[in-house]
């Protein structure tokens, strides 16, 4: 049974990955919005914020990151949304494939073009100047983290996927996910924040996320941060494939 679900799924995962490579675009695209915001606050805002000893490239990395992946899952929900719209769902029924192994197709592509947009705004960012002295453990975590980080924010774009009622509604979902590391210690230290509004950005999933991989990237020591940017990755995730999997039996029942 395991043979044959990680048989089905590579298989449907080639062809959204064949569709995604004749759509480079959608990668250029993911990469070139949270590149322009670099590129802005770096050059136009970061003189005026006050970083400490840190460069604002290296302390704003981290946010940008994901950004970059929050504005690439929404071609995730669109793709589902138009792969659900063409009756190849149905078509897929048919078959003696894994029914599972059509959402995990789209997953794991957009895992792979999500990695593609980070490398290229890793590489802006060491020509903007960026540095990091972090050692390979560093990098591993701060790799495993963004994956984590993706898997759980892919998982709610399918939910958007499969609930939308149009292909605009199918992306538009990650609006809010693009805006939530603006209200956290992504770009300005939350101490500068008003009461409220440092709350909010003290105890909401970015924050803690953002902190744990500026840590890692200044081989620093990680704290408390990274077991709640943990929890929170995982938590988003566990939610998001439940309510991802019930949509998705009631769509194809």
């Amino acid at each position: 049974m395991a043979t044959h679900f990680l048989g089905d799924t590579a298989a449907l995962t080639g062809r959204t990955l064949r569709h995604v490579t004749r759509s480079i675009d959608t990668i250029i695209t993911t990469a070139i919005m949270p590149i322009a915001m670099m590129l802005m606050f770096v050059y136009v805002f970061g003189g005026a914020i006050d970083t400490g000893p840190t460069k604002y490239i290296d302390y704003m990395l981290p946010g940008i990151l994901l950004i970059t992946i929050a504005s690439g899952i929404s071609y995730t929900a669109f793709r589902l949304f138009m792969d659900l719209k063409s009756g190849i769902f149905e078509r897929f029924q048919s078959m003696p494939i894994a029914r599972s192994g059509v959402l995990w197709a789209h997953v794991l592509t957009s895992l792979v073009a999500n990695v593609i947009s980070l490398v290229i705004v890793v590489g802006v960012a060491v020509l903007m100047g960026f540095r990091s002295g972090a050692a390979v453990p560093a990098w591993l975590g701060i790799v495993g983290i963004l994956v984590l980080f993706t898997l759980a924010l892919t998982w709610l774009a399918v939910i958007a996927g499969l609930s939308a009622a149009s292909a605009e509604g199918a992306g538009v979902f990650s609006y809010p996910l693009i805006f939530l590391p603006f209200v956290s210690s992504a770009f300005v230290p939350t101490q500068t924040m008003p009461g409220p509004v440092r709350w909010f950005a003290e105890n909401q999933p970015v924050t803690s996320i953002v902190n744990t991989l500026r840590n890692l990237f200044a081989e620093q020591a990680v704290g408390d941060d990274l077991w709640i940017a943990l929890a929170w990755c995982v938590g988003i995730l566990a939610v998001a494939y439940f309510f991802a999997m019930t949509a998705y039996r009631r769509k194809i029942a």
